[in-house]
């Protein structure tokens, strides 16, 4: 099996509109979660949410399309268009020939897609009649039109895919596209997860369900406490991360930088619930468990987990389960944080961002920080990195994401070879 490195980051977040951007703020310990505008939550439980800045020194949906693309796509692929836009040229890629851009694919996923322009148009189908909607709204909705747009925006011509599993989108993306190098099916893939679902409609469905914070109204920032006592439901937010894969040769050979490696890639379904993990974490244990053989190392190895915990009175303990059961003593050992305390949880871009915020944890020797963690509750007793960032050395770490419908995703990570 061939080897795959990362040699490319690019990502839009709650946090800024680039890499650096967000993870300086990330490690400084600030927030991206604020008070939502643009639609009405008067009548909502949760009024917040982690969204991506724009204006000055924030996104610009012009940096990477022209005014009259901007009216024909849903946010999501304006997102991943900008962060694929960042990851390539940070690859140095940007300029591929014609029979290399042929062994490049795209594969850009996102948990719900353009669902704010769906529920827009279904309202001015109902209101204005069909002659009213634009031409443009079944390719700008579509979940598969963010690589497909990345693809023709950049000529990439190898495989073109795009993953669709709920909050695991991101990391599966990753990993599915790492296999598709690793077969030698291309040697660069330009892969990740994009999400812009923050609108009335969604808001109102996970309301519904009580998956929502809705203590916080008044301190936004404060919401997303993973493991905290506290803790009263994850905090929706939206961004994209898009990262260059390429294999290992293929990198040397045109001398890339490389982050690191991608080393392993674990998947599992719980067969539970549609949206209850197993509460004896099994689901977690085994795609932990998978990604790390994969990955040719012993979990012991493993210095730090980016932990998918997303705040939920009932998830969040069930990954320190999971982790407990599979590193046994070595738990005690290692860091586990979690950034959707500063992000909100991406939905389907949430393993894309993460991943890349676990390449710079090992790039840097910093650990990012879990906010809002003043008291862990009963049984979340490892080291939760909590309030601020701390130095260490990581060697090898795991990014973990899990998704509705019991579906589970791992990600194994090591040093440039």
């Amino acid at each position: 099996m061939r080897r795959v490195v990362v040699t490319g980051m690019g990502m839009v977040s709650p946090l800024g509109a680039s890499v650096n951007e967000s993870w300086k703020r990330l490690l400084a310990g600030e927030s991206g979660v604020q008070a939502l505008e643009g639609f009405d939550v008067s009548d909502l439980p949760s009024k917040i949410g982690g969204v991506v800045p724009r204006g000055p020194g924030g996104f610009d949906p012009l940096s990477v399309v022209s005014a009259k693309e901007i009216r024909r796509f849903d946010t999501f692929i304006l997102f991943a268009a900008a962060a694929a836009e960042e990851a390539v040229r940070d690859a140095g890629w940007h300029d591929a020939s014609e029979p290399e851009r042929e062994r490049t694919g795209v594969m850009i996923g996102s948990g719900i897609g353009g669902l704010p322009l769906i529920a827009e148009s279904a309202v001015k189908l109902h209101e204005q009649g069909p002659r009213r909607l634009s031409p443009y709204f079944i390719p700008g909705s579509l979940v598969n039109e963010a690589a497909g747009y990345v693809s023709i925006r950049h000529g990439f011509k190898g495989p073109n895919h795009a993953v669709v599993t709920a909050c695991a989108t991101g990391a599966h993306a990753l990993g599915d596209a790492a296999r598709l190098i690793a077969l030698d099916d291309a040697d660069v893939m330009v892969a990740g997860g994009t999400e812009a679902a923050t609108c009335r409609l969604t808001m109102a469905g996970f309301c519904i369900m009580r998956a929502m914070s809705t203590a916080f109204n008044d301190r936004p920032t404060e919401a997303s406490r993973p493991w905290d006592v506290d803790r009263d439901g994850f905090v929706i937010g939206e961004g994209a991360g898009v990262v260059v894969l390429e294999e290992l040769e293929h990198a040397k050979r045109r001398g890339a930088r490389i982050y690191g490696e991608l080393l392993g890639y674990g998947l599992s379904g719980d067969a539970y619930h549609i949206t209850m993990p197993d509460p004896e974490g099994g689901g977690a244990r085994r795609a932990m468990e998978a990604a790390i053989r994969r990955a040719g190392i012993d979990p012991s190895m493993i210095d730090y987990i980016n932990a998918h915990a997303t705040s939920t009175p009932v998830g969040d303990p069930v990954e320190i389960v999971a982790a407990k059961a599979l590193f046994g003593a070595h738990a005690k050992a290692l860091a586990m944080s979690s950034t959707k305390s500063a992000t909100g949880h991406l939905l389907g871009a949430a393993g894309a961002v993460e991943a890349i915020f676990t390449v710079l944890a090992m790039r840097d020797g910093v650990l990012p920080p879990t906010l809002n963690l003043h008291a862990a509750s009963e049984g979340c007793d490892l080291d939760l990195v909590p309030l601020v960032a701390r130095e260490r050395k990581v060697r090898y770490a795991l990014s973990n994401s899990f998704g509705f419908g019991g579906t589970n995703a791992a990600l194994v990570f090591g040093p440039p070879p």
